[in-house]
């Protein structure tokens, strides 16, 4: 997914929660955030064909299980917490994810529901390589880094049209959600 962000294919992020969430489950914490890929729980399986293909190109030139790649940081536009599946299966087309998972993911757990998250990424001007952690593993959404990783001069990676375009395509499809 990070992949897909990062080339502007989308904007969308859904999340259901990791195992490691707490008491509140998922929240959006933080309205800046680095993206941290990884190959922990991107089953090639879940995504549709074309992002198949790009997984498996990529796939062989992921950095070694020790070492945390960032490229990326995420400003956060706007989000929804989606208590209907027709709100999220409007956002077919905007992600990656088969519909399949995006179901199994807003019904897993208690609470029927995930949140529909969209971001502007921006490229950091070079890529920053740290060790990985025992704090950074596990099922989690946010990890809090022992280094800090300076974003001041990011570039974003879809212009402002464009950006414009796929953000007004978002809201548009999640108009009558939650009301």
């Amino acid at each position: 997914m990070v992949d897909a962000l990062a080339r502007g294919e989308q904007i969308v992020i859904l999340r259901k929660g990791g195992i490691s969430e707490g008491r509140g489950g998922f929240q959006v914490e933080h309205p800046q955030f680095l993206l941290s890929p990884t190959l922990f729980h991107q089953q090639r399986e879940s995504v549709v064909p074309h992002a198949q293909r790009r997984f498996d190109e990529i796939a062989a030139n992921f950095p070694s299980a020790q070492t945390l790649r960032v490229e990326f940081c995420a400003e956060v536009v706007e989000w929804r917490r989606l208590e209907v599946l027709a709100d999220a299966e409007r956002l077919r087309g905007q992600h990656i994810w088969r519909d399949k998972v995006i179901a199994e993911r807003f019904d897993w757990g208690k609470s029927k529901n995930i949140f529909a998250i969209a971001v502007r990424i921006f490229r950091l001007p070079n890529p920053v390589e740290l060790p990985i952690l025992p704090s950074y593993e596990g099922c989690k959404s946010w990890i809090e880094l022992e280094h800090d990783v300076d974003v001041s001069q990011a570039a974003p990676v879809l212009s402002d049209s464009e950006f414009a375009a796929k953000l007004s395509r978002f809201t548009a499809a999640l108009e009558t959600a939650n009301k």
